[in-house]
């Protein structure tokens, strides 16, 4: 994470003292370099730069609007995978005709909202889900562009969590039934099918994935076109799911990535759709978090800190690595210990069995490659109001998201009349 550089016995982002972070705004504190987000969101869209492409940064990897303003004001589109992102989408300045919308459960509601603004393409991933797609385009009088999300079953090689494109999915339809589903789809007077769609996982470190499942959306794209069905096919959605290093890993970068998908997409006379969303703000984030006590038992060493499970799930949910390292390091010796937090929970921890230099209450400790599925995934559990966020432009620092207050915790709770 070379834009969190050691400077002066101090940790910085870009040029910014992370202490100095702290004092203004408190911890636990998200901060974002935003020349890391340019850089990769960059990278990614200039190693695609020899076919038709356009890149889509998958929102579930973080939401926070001035992100999405910043990725938008780049030419980036959007995939959201619910109504609420798609409305921070469009509030953030998002193109409509740059926006795909994946996800299972599509409602009425947030289909209407999709089709009514005039989105790039839906990505449909059942038989009834495109029933759905055709009722409300009649009733809005309107023709739904979609692409039929295809599970080639692939398997992706990472988190059975994080793992989209098998059998045994909940995404997607099987790409075996694929040219019933197109058969369909062109019957219906309200629905256009634009394009065929398939994303296999998250975090994949290994190109041959990506490689197997490209050629069997080909090899269904050619099928498409043998029965007839191909004719208004525009785009191929190919998801994301590029990794990134957390602690050893070896992920190919995007040239690389690129590279091997290039013989696949040779001569095929659609536009690229790609959805990366880890690769462009996982190492461009950071949580910051002071050590609040240390303890000592017959089997076990902690440090506690003032972050928790709530702020970043990642190491509870998934058993994920997160570096760690001191704001300012003193040179102490190394210990093991568990890094945990003040929840409730025996799973609320941050690292396990992890060396590190001996803090001491009051010391500030940096979790690193926190950007993507921190933030966006922290809840209040524990009556604990979410984490405020900054977003770091060489020696400027801007709030983007205020630390929430406890009246924020009862916003919008109702105590009943007979209980008052």
């Amino acid at each position: 994470m070379t834009d969190f550089p050691l400077r002066d016995g101090e940790l910085h982002c870009e040029e910014v003292p992370l202490a100095r972070l702290v004092e203004a705004h408190g911890t636990p504190l998200y901060v974002y370099s935003q020349a890391a987000l340019l850089r990769h969101y960059r990278a990614f869209d200039a190693a695609f730069g020899r076919v038709p492409h356009l890149v889509c940064f998958a929102m579930k990897a973080n939401d926070h609007l001035a992100i999405l303003r910043l990725l938008a004001r780049e030419g980036a589109g959007f995939d959201v995978v619910s109504g609420g992102e798609l409305w921070k989408a469009l509030r953030a300045g998002a193109d409509p005709k740059k926006i795909v919308f994946s996800g299972v459960g599509k409602t009425e509601a947030e289909l209407e909202a999709a089709i009514g603004h005039g989105i790039l393409m839906i990505n449909v991933e059942s038989p009834e889900e495109l029933e759905a797609v055709e009722r409300v385009a009649a009733r809005l009088g309107r023709r739904a562009p979609v692409a039929l999300r295809v599970n080639p079953d692939v398997d992706p090689k990472t988190h059975p969590y994080i793992s989209t494109g098998l059998k045994k999915s909940k995404f997607g339809v099987d790409i075996a039934e694929a040219v019933t589903h197109y058969r369909r789809a062109r019957e219906l007077p309200h629905v256009e099918p634009v394009g065929v769609d398939c994303h296999i996982g998250s975090q994949l470190t290994e190109t041959s994935p990506f490689v197997d499942a490209l050629a069997r959306v080909r090899a269904l794209v050619g099928k498409l076109a043998e029965e007839g069905l191909g004719g208004e096919l525009k785009l191929v959605d190919l998801g994301g799911g590029l990794g990134i290093r957390y602690q050893d890993e070896t992920p190919p970068d995007p040239a690389a990535y690129a590279a091997s998908l290039s013989a696949g997409l040779e001569g095929l006379p659609l536009r690229v759709v790609l959805e990366p969303g880890r690769f462009i703000v996982g190492n461009a984030g950071a949580l910051v978090t002071r050590v609040v006590y240390r303890k000592t038992t017959a089997t076990k060493r902690f440090v506690i800190v003032d972050a928790a499970m709530n702020d970043l799930v990642r190491p509870a949910l998934y058993g994920s690595y997160q570096a760690i390292q001191p704001v300012r390091p003193r040179g102490r010796a190394t210990i093991v210990a568990d890094v945990v937090g003040p929840v409730c929970e025996s799973g609320d921890f941050l690292a396990k069995d992890r060396e590190l230099e001996e803090p001491e209450a009051g010391d500030l400790l940096a979790v690193m490659s926190a950007g993507a599925y921190g933030y966006v995934m922290a809840s209040n559990y524990n009556s604990r109001p979410r984490p405020a966020a900054v977003l770091v432009d060489g020696a400027r620092a801007e709030l983007i998201k205020e630390r929430e207050t406890l009246e924020d915790l009862v916003r919008g709770e109702r105590i009943p009349p007979h209980l008052r």
